[in-house]
């Protein structure tokens, strides 16, 4: 039997914004089924790489393969959860995962009876039943994550894609969000590519992580990657590798990596104290 293709191959594939090189000469392959953390500091290209998976993106070179076809706009099969918008629209819980039907982020569509029962079939698989009939203004930061995910998962996706699910949020809605990502993960049987800017959370859940940076990326268990010879080299520069606790730190001149080092491709690293000194303040989804 023919073993099913990769959810995502990448064949020396290169990633620009503008005319800023973001990732360079990048090769990966991951398996369908694998919960994968994409980990990495500010401007390192977590948001890029999912835009470049959505066919958003065109790389500069290489090629990009997801569900064993060439990458390209509006594929039905990968579902995407953005990041939390700064203000809620003026809807209900269940009129908001209703407006991503079909693909469209804004304005209620007409909807028949199969679609009904399909914003009712994510809603459910969310735990967010109780959300429905709720105004979006007035839930909280991880009630809407609910919706969000409830939104991507429309359609039957093969493929998940999670945007930093976890800003903003404390750490028992982070683990929250997290564990119910994984049961629907399992449940489903589908692939997920979740970004975030801290390991920790992520490590109950994860079958293998994708670190980037420096323009490079690497891809393995945690224990093959996380580790202070792998890291330096991604970098180009001297990395620790901290477990404290059951918990793992990435640090740099005595600074935690994960919270604020910029790299770019061909760089050494600076600590976000300086950056901030010389470059005005920038989110990651400018990347």
């Amino acid at each position: 039997m023919r073993s099913p293709a990769p959810a995502i191959r990448m064949q020396h594939v290169s990633l620009a914004v503008g005319n800023r090189l973001v990732l360079d000469n990048i090769d990966l392959s991951i398996e369908p089924g694998e919960f994968v953390g994409v980990l990495g500091p500010n401007g390192a290209g977590k948001t890029t790489l999912m835009r470049a998976v959505l066919g958003l993106v065109p790389p500069r070179a290489g090629c990009i393969d997801v569900l064993g076809e060439p990458v390209h706009r509006g594929n039905p099969a990968v579902g995407y959860m953005p990041q939390t918008r700064s203000q809620a629209p003026p809807l209900s819980g269940r009129s908001f995962v209703a407006a991503a039907l079909g693909g469209h982020r804004w304005g209620l569509p007409w909807m028949n009876g199969a679609h009904r029962q399909e914003v009712e079939r994510v809603l459910a698989l969310v735990d967010a039943e109780a959300l429905a009939d709720r105004p979006l203004d007035r839930l909280s930061g991880g009630e809407r994550q609910r919706l969000l995910l409830a939104q991507a998962l429309l359609g039957h996706p093969r493929l998940l894609l999670l945007d930093e699910p976890l800003i903003s949020l404390d750490p028992p809605r982070a683990d929250a969000v997290v564990t119910l990502v994984r049961r629907v993960q399992q449940a489903l049987g589908i692939t997920v590519l979740f970004s975030a800017h801290e390991l920790n959370p992520l490590l109950p859940v994860l079958d293998r992580v994708l670190y980037l940076g420096g323009g490079g990326a690497r891809l393995g268990r945690v224990d093959e990657v996380i580790t202070a010879p792998v890291l330096s080299a991604l970098y180009g520069a001297p990395i620790e590798v901290l477990h404290v606790r059951g918990r793992i730190f990435v640090m740099s001149a005595g600074h935690d990596l994960e919270r604020g080092l910029h790299c770019g491709p061909g760089q050494a690293c600076t600590d976000h104290a300086t950056l901030h000194a010389t470059l005005p303040a920038r989110r990651e989804a400018d990347a």
